[in-house]
């Protein structure tokens, strides 16, 4: 890993009505609107749900460390993550997240272990870490076929 601080460099392009293009150097540019909820179009990303979706990333990626550190052996992790966005003191904002993780992991894994790594996991997740909203976590571990 390199020194902090880390910085992240990213554009938005836009016009008066249509999508809104998002990009950095080095990554390929996606297309973005208001999500329906926002009389948006559907059917694209929306700062809304590339918020959320950041959540779930993170969450992985933050368990796949964990995970090898502590030589845990799994397939498959999969986050949803459901976000609320409400208003809340004359803002509007995400005032929760709640993730559902679901591991499959090899005959006769250590369920215990498993489900605290899932716990660190969400505990030290560094975009979640960088919310306000509360955080809730449901975990379940799935034994894959021998």
């Amino acid at each position: 890993m390199h020194p902090y601080p880390h910085r992240y460099e990213v554009a938005a392009t836009g016009a008066a009505t249509g999508m809104v293009a998002v990009s950095a150097e080095t990554l390929p540019s996606l297309e973005t609107a208001a999500p329906p909820e926002f009389d948006g179009p559907g059917g694209v990303w929306s700062p809304e749900s590339l918020l959320v979706a950041a959540v779930a990333n993170c969450f992985i990626l933050t368990f796949r460390s964990i995970a090898r550190a502590a030589h845990f052996e799994w397939t498959e992790l999969r986050c949803e993550v459901h976000g609320v966005l409400e208003r809340a003191g004359g803002v509007t904002q995400f005032t929760s997240f709640t993730s559902h993780a679901r591991l499959t992991a090899p005959p006769g894994v250590d369920r215990p272990k498993g489900l605290e790594l899932l716990e660190r996991a969400e505990k030290l997740c560094l975009v979640a870490n960088s919310l306000r909203g509360e955080r809730h976590l449901e975990s379940e571990i799935i034994e894959s076929a021998a």
